[in-house]
């Protein structure tokens, strides 16, 4: 159990001072009235009781109560009595949310890939009857449970699933711990999945694979656009078949982004000069190009 769960002193900051009061009280009246020595002594025993009947609970905190070791009932926050000697707290639980760590280490997937995993989980008592009567360290056990749900989770999937689906994961062991804690009066309102860590050698093999596997798109990608490309000359060629004079201005439109560039070089073949026309173009060009170099 949680060591703040348990307090060993019945001493507060109120039992104190009601302790302090009355042994005082006592003390001037054993000097004033000088009654049988043994009323001292009495009284304060008295004081003793009557001060460890004031308990204080912290607002987050409820106080266990057992009565003749049975238990009668929850008490806090804030200030309240119990039964001197007959009456006793004992434990006081803490209702905030708490969190805990665990792990598994090599642990083996479905598929047989050892894997370590981290994992945290948020919960939280949200019946401190149960926690306090139905387990003994509720603390503890929400450990041990959560690393044989992690165990047992990791078990049921295979790699890819634990890389890829990690809500999922997450999803399915938090139903698992909630299954276990809620008759313990325990609730576990989140489970994350911190790290996944996969041996290094399969690290290295998962990565030239999905290396091998880019490349491979690549590949398909270039050959799908190569695929495109050539029907698009195709339908291109069917429109230039049958009509010379467009097919004539699509290569007076080439030569004249090509010689839009100073110093530009176009080689052509000549059967495309043939086909189109274009030696003319280019003589005359190569012309116009000539007299505008030569001096006046």
């Amino acid at each position: 159990m949680n060591p703040n769960d348990l307090r060993f002193s019945n001493l507060n900051p109120v039992s104190l001072t009601i302790l302090l009061i009355m042994i005082g009280a006592g003390v001037l009246f054993q000097t004033m009235l000088e009654p049988h020595p043994a009323f001292l002594i009495g009284w304060i025993i008295f004081a003793l009781l009557i001060s460890s009947s004031f308990r204080i609970a912290n607002q987050w905190e409820r106080g266990v109560v057992l009565r003749m070791g049975k238990f009668i009932g929850l008490r806090g926050p804030g200030l309240f009595f119990i039964v001197p000697i007959i009456d006793r707290v004992s434990s006081y639980i803490d209702q905030r949310v708490r969190t805990t760590y665990f792990k598994a280490e090599e642990t083996l997937t479905k598929d047989t890939v050892p894997v370590n995993v981290d994992a945290v989980v948020y919960w939280t008592v949200w019946d401190v009857e149960k926690a306090a009567l139905e387990v003994q360290d509720y603390n503890l056990a929400v450990s041990y449970i959560a690393q044989t749900a992690l165990r047992d989770t990791i078990g049921k999937h295979e790699l890819a699933e634990l890389l890829q689906n990690r809500d999922k994961i997450a999803a399915d062991l938090q139903a698992a711990l909630e299954e276990h804690t809620s008759p313990w009066g325990v609730t576990c309102q989140t489970v994350g999945i911190r790290d996944i860590i996969i041996p290094a050698a399969l690290a290295n093999a998962m990565s030239k694979q999905a290396q091998a596997e880019r490349e491979r798109q690549a590949r398909v990608i270039l050959g799908t656009a190569e695929t495109e490309i050539a029907e698009k000359f195709a339908l291109a060629s069917l429109q230039y078949k049958d009509n010379p004079v467009a097919l004539q201005l699509r290569g007076m439109n080439m030569l004249f982004e090509g010689l839009k560039e100073k110093g530009s070089l176009m080689i052509v073949p000549s059967s495309a000069l043939e086909s189109m026309n274009i030696g003319a173009i280019s003589g005359m060009a190569s012309m116009a190009q000539s007299a505008k170099t030569m001096p006046q």
